[in-house]
């Protein structure tokens, strides 16, 4: 059975740490597996990041940042997601549609019926079904984001440069949305051992596939 499965937090939550643990554990098992990112994922999108996550693009309105990141996703779901779906295969995306409504709906304050309209324009109404959120404070995410940064494990972009009150808001955000539809949502305290959130990660992702239907 094809399961779409995407991964949400702040930045510094773990996302990609937990992606990539699934993604061997998955393999291992035997189900094939298939692993991408947002923005990215895709030559076109992958240029677009380039130009989103640039730290001197300071510059760059808020409309212009959803529209490049809607773009990059628009040319993921067509030439990786939905063939993969297709051909029957697990999808592991590193941030997905919700990053819009929490980031750029919460955070940058932009209407979130605009945004639902555009997001769902770009993925022709494809939506995950089962997102897992990482939860963890603004704060204690931008401290592992910038000690990452410092030990050249990860990036530090344009977004990470934001305000506290910004992430806090986009934190907020991301919890609002999980309390409106709860069934798709699996709240993860990003806080415990990686081995500890892994586990409850492969708990919920097995269970729905021995259910043999997808997340509701």
């Amino acid at each position: 059975m094809s399961l779409f499965v995407a991964f949400e937090g702040p930045d510094g939550s773990g996302k990609t740490t937990q992606i990539h643990l699934l993604h061997s554990y998955l393999k291992e098992l035997g189900y094939p597996v298939c692993q991408t990112r947002e923005p990215g994922g895709t030559s076109i999108g992958d240029q677009i990041r380039q130009v989103l996550h640039a730290t001197t693009n300071t510059e760059m309105r808020s409309t212009t940042e959803i529209l490049l990141y809607s773009a990059s996703r628009a040319q993921l779901v067509k030439e990786v997601i939905l063939p993969a779906l297709a051909a029957g295969q697990i999808i592991l995306c590193d941030r997905y549609a919700e990053s819009t409504l929490a980031y750029q709906g919460y955070g940058r304050r932009l209407d979130l019926d605009t945004l639902q309209a555009i997001t769902s324009f770009a993925t022709g109404g494809l939506r995950p079904d089962l997102i897992i959120y990482l939860d963890i404070s603004a704060e204690e995410g931008l401290h592992r984001k910038r000690r990452a940064f410092e030990t050249e494990e990860a990036e530090w972009n344009r977004m990470d440069q934001e305000t506290v009150d910004f992430h806090r808001r986009v934190r907020e955000g991301y919890l609002h949305l999980a309390k409106e539809e709860p069934d798709r949502w699996l709240i993860v305290d990003a806080r415990q051992p990686v081995e500890a959130v892994q586990q409850r990660i492969r708990e919920k992702v097995l269970a729905l596939l021995s259910s043999g239907i997808s997340a509701p």
